[in-house]
């Protein structure tokens, strides 16, 4: 397949997820145990594909440059950071103990009794932070999509394990902003075009760096987004993910495994897109 035609899988694919997490709020009990389950594996997938995909990527693309390779790859973990530390915007416990909550509990364990004795608005407030947050987070996963499928555009599956991250992380971050701006007493219409809205930013960002970013490229910029990618992909599953996996003790064997399994599949994807 040409990168243009990966290109518009990946983004209808991701426009679907984005969609699916929003919808399934109002459809269905997501539990706490398989919440934690799923983050488990997202983080192992996240970290292999920073480290295996993203960096020799970055490397490949700027084979002299390796000490603005890691440069960038610092920037983007501490930018990502930064945000995490400002909005805190992956809202992903669902529940405080049980497999019985639903996803009307969505708020983080460590924020759950302030965020169910605050007021109406600062529940709005709270999230348009979130949102804005979130989008942040998804601009910058569409540029790595992007840009990677700039620098793999010969190989029959380019950018499948930057896409996969992103698909499995996609609609848990949509999912986050349902939940918290229903709690927030934000209208159906209202939740409905920030999902919409959500949903088309990654694609968008994906499509924007790769049409209108690649006849203007100087040499070291694609490998620096790549290595800002990469540096954010690994904040996000050590620095977010994780931790929240970890304040949860049962279960630790199971999501350990799952973790394992994440990354494998970072391992596995290598086979698919080729060496670097």
């Amino acid at each position: 397949m040409s990168g243009s035609s990966l290109l518009a899988f990946y983004g209808g694919s991701l426009v679907v997820a984005s969609l699916l997490g929003s919808w399934l709020p109002r459809q269905m009990v997501m539990t706490h145990t398989r919440t934690q389950m799923v983050l488990s594996m997202v983080s192992g997938l996240m970290l292999g594909v920073a480290i295996l995909h993203l960096i020799p990527h970055s490397f490949a693309a700027a084979p002299d440059e390796i000490d603005s390779v890691m440069a960038w790859t610092l920037t983007g973990l501490i930018f990502m950071l930064l945000m995490l530390r400002l909005f805190h915007f992956h809202q992903h416990d669902f529940g405080e103990a049980a497999d019985d909550c639903t996803l009307a509990s969505v708020d983080a364990h460590h924020h759950a009794h302030a965020h169910d004795h605050a007021h109406p608005p600062e529940r709005m407030l709270g999230a348009l932070g979130l949102l804005f947050g979130l989008c942040v987070h998804t601009v910058i996963d569409g540029i790595a999509l992007g840009a990677v499928l700039l620098t793999d555009q010969v190989l029959p599956m380019a950018g499948i394990g930057v896409f996969m991250a992103i698909l499995l992380h996609k609609p848990l971050d949509a999912l986050s902003i349902e939940t918290v701006m229903a709690r927030g007493g934000w209208s159906s219409s209202a939740r409905w075009w920030a999902a919409v809205s959500f949903a088309l930013l990654c694609p968008g960002a994906a499509l924007g760096f790769y049409l209108g970013v690649a006849p203007m490229l100087p040499g070291i910029f694609l490998p620096a987004v790549l290595a800002f990618a990469a540096g954010a992909f690994i904040c996000i599953a050590l620095g977010d993910l994780l931790p929240e996996v970890q304040f949860h003790s049962h279960d630790r064997l199971r999501l350990t495994a799952l973790f394992l399994v994440g990354v494998g599949v970072a391992i596995a994807i290598g086979w698919l897109e080729g060496a670097h």
